[in-house]
């Protein structure tokens, strides 16, 4: 393999991501609805803009004083592309397709590293089930980053000349009253931003110290990483969550999300645990947030310009997310308002901002193993991950080949459960990767989420035909 000596250092976040305690790979699945042509998909790596991206064409190299560098390299597709012709049932024909892929993925989440001789991504075509697994390390770049780059490939399904159509949605407030008003109400939006900043990166520093949830039939801990895995589908539809988001005020997906996931939890603990627990305890939820200017999904062409200040890679922030086991009530639309609640104290602060910037410090001044170390006991003194990307709005298609669904996760960490979300043409689909020696069952765990929303939807259906008749 020829190789062009042009060393670029690893960012810091990508070098977290490269220490052993954190080293994480993003396992993306994309369902299509017709018989995939190889030849086609490596013409179409060849000549993608994945290619043109630098950290995409070359190898990691380590030097004498042990730092990482993108060392730049010729591309043998052929080496990236795995081509599995026989179905990954392992023979068992009671297996279904959705199943199969999942139990697929879940042993890659643990016993499948990535080659550092050849650059770290690769694509896995399992012919029999008409799917795409793509494997790329996080130290390439985070979810908005990598979606944004996959969309540029795609087109819309219904127009095969237009690139699928991206965009966050911001949040906006609505101004009124006089000057003084809004003198005083700035006064006191600082105010809490420096309370709630303060609050919550203490909070942070003592989670990378000592300060852990309670145990739970849920809970992972420090070696849980290299515990076999488990994956199971929750499947939502977008509008069953607006119903939801409509019925608690100023609501947004992300505060319905943390609701299900909450009272999702709070019913399997039920099952598994039933009268064992005291209500309220706290489970903490580790989310990544994007910290560039612009929300949501970019422009791809922006994430390449050094001038945007929406650069391409790992630009993200983290959140600590409480949530509070509660048998269940006659209100099941609680569990979104205590989570919106939260939520708007999380947005008014700096943590995640602060989160970068401690990361960035600990890692400059003393290191990537002490930077790694800390962030491998935030983990463990967690119980969960959580992740929500939003994908195209429209279907669409990949090579020409209809796009049926688009699914991500990660490579396992300490927590014995992690979720990872992913929008995609009216429809969202929650990974849930479990330790099966914790959580044997994750496909109750997916049951409870996807009840959770429908009930909620129920009684806000139900709450908006009371309030029209009245």
């Amino acid at each position: 393999m020829e190789t062009i000596n042009t060393d670029e250092p690893v960012t810091p976040a990508g070098r977290l991501f490269l220490q052993a305690e954190m080293n994480q790979i993003i396992n993306c699945a994309i369902g299509v609805k017709n018989t995939l042509d190889i030849d086609a998909v490596k013409s179409e790596i060849t000549t993608s803009i994945m290619l043109k991206q630098p950290r995409f064409s070359s190898l990691l190299i380590i030097d004498s004083h042990g730092r990482e560098h993108w060392r730049r390299t010729q591309v043998n597709v052929d080496r990236h592309v795995i081509v599995r012709d026989e179905p990954v049932t392992n023979g068992d024909p009671s297996i279904s397709q959705e199943d199969a892929v999942n139990d697929y993925i879940a042993d890659l989440a643990v016993s499948s590293p990535l080659s550092t001789d050849k650059p770290l991504w690769e694509v896995h075509l399992l012919m029999a089930h008409n799917c795409l697994v793509v494997r790329l390390h996080h130290a390439l770049g985070d979810g908005i980053s990598l979606m944004s780059m996959f969309l540029t490939i795609c087109r819309k399904a219904d127009d095969p000349s237009q690139m699928p159509t991206i965009g966050g949605v911001g949040t906006s407030l609505a101004s009124s009253g006089g000057q003084r008003r809004k003198w005083r109400t700035a006064l006191w939006r600082a105010l809490l931003v420096v309370w709630y900043t303060l609050v919550f990166v203490v909070e942070f520093l003592l989670r990378s110290l000592w300060l852990k949830d309670s145990r739970t039939a849920v809970s992972g801990g420090a070696g849980v990483e290299l515990w076999p895995r488990k994956l199971a589908t929750a499947k939502f539809r977008l509008d069953d969550m607006k119903v939801v988001k409509r019925a608690v005020a100023e609501a947004t997906i992300n505060d319905v999300l943390f609701g299900v996931v909450s009272c999702g939890l709070s019913r399997y603990l039920d099952i598994r645990s039933p009268n064992a627990l005291q209500d309220g305890i706290q489970m903490t939820g580790l989310s990544m947030v994007n910290l560039r200017p612009q929300p949501g999904l970019q422009d791809f062409s922006k994430l390449l310009d050094s001038k945007s200040g929406t650069r391409f890679g790992n630009q993200f922030g983290m959140l600590l997310l409480p949530v509070y086991y509660h048998k269940g009530g006659s209100d099941p639309l609680q569990f979104v308002r205590r989570a919106k609640a939260m939520i708007d104290k999380k947005k008014l602060s700096l943590e995640a901002l602060f989160s970068y910037k401690i990361g960035y410090f600990v890692m400059s001044c003393f290191g990537a193993k002490l930077a790694g170390l800390l962030n491998y006991r935030i983990v463990c003194n967690t119980t969960f991950t959580i992740s929500n990307v939003v994908g195209p709005r429209e279907e669409i298609t990949i090579i020409g080949n209809p796009v049926t669904y688009l699914r991500a996760n990660t490579s396992s960490l300490p927590h014995a459960v992690t979720v990872h979300m992913v929008s995609y043409a009216g429809r969202a689909d929650l990974q849930i990767l479990v330790a099966k020696d914790i959580i044997p069952d994750p496909q109750l765990l997916a049951r409870c989420f996807e009840d959770a929303l429908l009930e909620m939807k129920e009684y806000a259906e139900a709450a908006n035909t009371t309030r029209k008749e009245k």
